[in-house]
C-alpha cells in the first residue's frame, strides 16, 4: 500500500530540506575540522522525509509519551540527525557550529541526556536496534500507538547484536517498529580484495540483506533511498504491515549530492578544507537551483 503521492510543491520542498541538510553537515564538519560525512548524506532523504512527513512529533514537546521515536543506531553519523532536527526546530541552526566542541550539546555521537528530541544515545555500532524493541515492547504492554524507527548502516549491520534483535523482534510480533537500512554498500573499514587495502574495489559490507531479513522472519521492503515518493511508500506500507516487524532496505549513495564523495569510503570520516566546502557549497546551490 503507497502513501498518497506528494504534491510537486511538497516534494520539491522537501528535495530542498535535504539539500540544506547536506550543506548543514558539510559546514559543520568544515568548521569543526572532523566529522563523519558520508552516512549522513546518504540518509538525508530518509532523514527529511521522517522527520517532516511521517513521524508523529511536535518540536515543542519532545518528550510527549505517545511520539513516535526515532534511535540512529549508527551515532557517528550524528551530524546528519542533529541536522534535520535543527531544520525541524528541535534546535537553532545556529547552534550546529558547537559540533563535537569541549560542552556542546552535539557531540560526536548523540547523547539524550542533554538534547531534546533524542531517544537514544548510540555510538557503539549494533546496539540501537536493541532499544528499539524495547520502546516498541513497551508501546504494545502499554497500548500505545505511537511507532519506533531505528535506522542502521553497513558496518552496524555486521555486528551480531543486531542479529540477536532481529530475532527477537519477530518473536515478539512487533509491528510497530521499523528498521531503516541505509544500505550505502560502503563502510569506514571492510573486507579488502587483491586490489589491496586502499582500493575502492572491496567486497561488499554485505550481500543480498533482502534474504537475510525474510529468513528473520521481517517484512522487507526494497527502495531507491533517495526517492522521496518511494522512502514515503515504504513507510506507510512498514506502518501498515500486521503481526511482524519491517525493514525499509534502502539502496543509496555514500556521500550522495557531492561528487567528490560519492562512492569514495575515504569520505566515510575526513576533514572538510575550505576548497572542499566551496565546491561542496556550488554543487548543492545548483542543485536547489534545479527545483
Amino acid at each position: 500500500m503507497s502513501a498518497p503521492p506528494l504534491a510537486a510543491a511538497r516534494r520539491r520542498e522537501l528535495q530542498r530540506l535535504a539539500i540544506q541538510m547536506r550543506r548543514l553537515v558539510i559546514e559543520s564538519v568544515h568548521h569543526a575540522g572532523a566529522g563523519h560525512l558520508g552516512g549522513p548524506l546518504s540518509a538525508a532523504e530518509m532523514l527529511t522525509a521522517l522527520y517532516f512527513e511521517v513521524m508523529h512529533i511536535d518540536p515543542a514537546k519532545p518528550r510527549d509519551p505517545g511520539r513516535d521515536r526515532f534511535i540512529l543506531s549508527k551515532g557517528h553519523c550524528s551530524i546528519g540527525l542533529y541536522s534535520i532536527l535543527a531544520l525541524r526546530g528541535y534546535l537553532p541552526v545556529e547552534e550546529l557550529k558547537t559540533f563535537d566542541a569541549i560542552d556542546s550539546r552535539l557531540q560526536g555521537h548523540p547523547d539524550m541526556n542533554v538534547l531534546p528530541g533524542l531517544d537514544m544515545s548510540t555510538g557503539s555500532l549494533g546496539q540501537g536496534l536493541s532499544p528499539g524493541i524495547g520502546m516498541a515492547l513497551a508501546a504494545k504492554l502499554r497500548g500505545h500507538s505511537y511507532h519506533t524507527w531505528v535506522m542502521i548502516g553497513d558496518g552496524d549491520s555486521q555486528e551480531g547484536q543486531i542479529w540477536e534483535a532481529a530475532f527477537i523482534a519477530q518473536r515478539y510480533g512487533l509491528d510497530n517498529l521499523t528498521v531503516l537500512l541505509d544500505w550505502n554498500g560502503l563502510q569506514q573499514y571492510g573486507f579488502a580484495t587483491d586490489a589491496g587495502y586502499g582500493s575502492l574495489a572491496r567486497q561488499p559490507a554485505q550481500e543480498n540483506p533482502v534474504a537475510k531479513w525474510q529468513a528473520f522472519g521481517w517484512a522487507t521492503i526494497e527502495i531507491d533511498g533517495h526517492d522521496l515518493q518511494q522512502v514515503l511508500d515504504a513507510c506507510h506500507q512498514a506502518k501498515t504491515t500486521k503481526g511482524r516487524p519491517a525493514i525499509i532496505i534502502a539502496r543509496t549513495v555514500k556521500g550522495k549530492g557531492i561528487s567528490y564523495m560519492e562512492n569514495d569510503f575515504n569520505w566515510h570520516s575526513k576533514p572538510v578544507t575550505d576548497e572542499d566546502l566551496r565546491v561542496a557549497r556550488e554543487e548543492l546551490a545548483a542543485q536547489e537551483a534545479a527545483l
